[in-house]
């Protein structure tokens, strides 16, 4: 065993072995099913759980990715631009929520967005529909947060000090049914997209997670609110183990259903990563079969002739969690602190791209009470309508002072 400052040298063919075995398994194999049952006719994927209407769903799944990639400079390399994600991350769910409250629309979308680069899974969210890996290594990662009112305290001080009330549906006489909602509106939910009449501290930021998982890979199940309400993590794993992904999707929606009920739009993605030279499983073993399946699935080959110093220099095969925020405040998720300070333009908003005049833009740090005490000058900036937006999330501004001010 090394001593602490001890210097090792890789010898050089360990260290060629490793090039060689990185450019091969640089990009997985990415295999992907679906499966839906629909009550409302409001999920759409990938993977949208709209209410009060299709719209919101719609028009988020036209535009979110360009929204997204829209806030990432062109002039990145890889690394770079995986490091760049989860901020652009949270300016393209606000620009696409602003966009579609300026189409005057009442509709709502809960959101689950996964982008798989390499062996990186970044995955935003808002909402209740959710995202679980299981890496071949075995057990659970959970990528995604509940905004539910009812399980989120968090979420709840946020919203009622940001001016919104919770409470449950008062029946008369003193008699509350049912989960935990935002007044007004009645919104089970603190985050989505959309939802113009309940308020704007319903707000679109999302929390956001980023892993690596090793090159032996792993399986993404996405699922909206029908799935999650009607079974378990582990139950959804273990309903599907071996199956190919199209018929795991399905096999989760069936079990699903088959619990509860078709009581909401039910939806469910799978994704398998993989090594390029392990072919996912066709052919489905018994049910019963041991949680040891999946991982012999993607168990990476071995060499018999792996030698004992490249053994001894070997790196191990584990998830590596490189990123995970959930903040509501604007001025926390895209502020500088993060890597890549340079990655907003100094007369772009942050949020929606638009060029600012020199003068005109108005610091993310304006107005907040920053611990590091950066000056409110400080970038990156916002436009006027951005900042407009931000006050109203933040309960700064009565949601209905944007709409009074635009009808006079």
């Amino acid at each position: 065993m090394s001593t602490k400052g001890e210097h090792h040298t890789v010898p050089l063919s360990v260290l060629l072995k490793r090039e060689s075995a990185n450019e091969k398994i640089d990009n997985p194999e990415l295999i992907h099913g679906q499966a839906n049952q629909s009550k409302k006719g409001e999920d759409f994927t990938l993977l949208f759980d709209g209410h009060n209407g299709s719209a919101a769903a719609i028009y988020t799944k036209e535009n979110l990715l360009n929204n997204v990639l829209a806030a990432i400079p062109s002039d990145l390399n890889r690394d770079e631009w995986v490091a760049a994600l989860p901020r652009a991350l949270v300016a393209g769910f606000v620009k696409t929520d602003k966009d579609f409250q300026e189409r005057a629309r009442t509709s709502g979308t809960t959101v689950t967005f996964v982008i798989v680069e390499g062996w990186v899974v970044s995955v935003a969210s808002v909402g209740d529909s959710r995202c679980i890996l299981e890496p071949a290594e075995g057990g659970v990662y959970y990528l995604s947060a509940d905004h539910r009112l009812e399980i989120n305290e968090e979420e709840r001080d946020r919203v009622t000090a940001s001016g919104g009330e919770v409470g449950r549906l008062n029946t008369g006489g003193g008699t509350e049914i049912g989960p935990l909602r935002c007044w007004p509106g009645g919104l089970c939910l603190s985050r989505s997209i959309g939802d113009l009449d309940v308020g704007e501290y319903i707000v679109p930021v999302p929390y956001v997670k980023q892993v690596k998982l090793s090159s032996a890979g792993g399986r993404l199940i996405i699922s909206s609110d029908g799935v999650w309400d009607a079974i378990s993590a582990e139950e959804a794993l273990d309903c599907c183990r071996g199956l190919p992904p199209e018929s795991s999707a399905e096999h989760i929606v069936k079990e699903a259903v088959g619990k509860k009920g078709l009581r909401d739009d039910t939806t469910c993605i799978v994704v398998d990563i993989l090594p390029l030279e392990k072919p996912a499983a066709s052919v489905p073993p018994p049910k019963k079969q041991g949680k040891g399946m999946l991982k012999s699935m993607f168990k990476r080959k071995t060499s018999d002739s792996s030698s004992n110093i490249e053994k001894e220099y070997a790196e191990p095969d584990v998830v590596e969690e490189l990123f995970e925020e959930g903040s509501a405040m604007l001025s926390e998720r895209l502020d500088t602190k993060y890597p890549l300070c340079n990655m907003f333009k100094l007369f772009m908003c942050a949020v929606c791209q638009v060029e600012v005049k020199p003068g005109e833009g108005v610091s993310i740090h304006a107005g907040s009470d920053n611990c590091r005490k950066l000056r409110p000058w400080d970038g990156p900036f916002l436009c006027a309508s951005c900042q407009d937006k931000k006050d109203a999330m933040e309960g700064k501004r009565s949601s209905g002072d944007r709409h009074s001010s635009e009808s006079d």
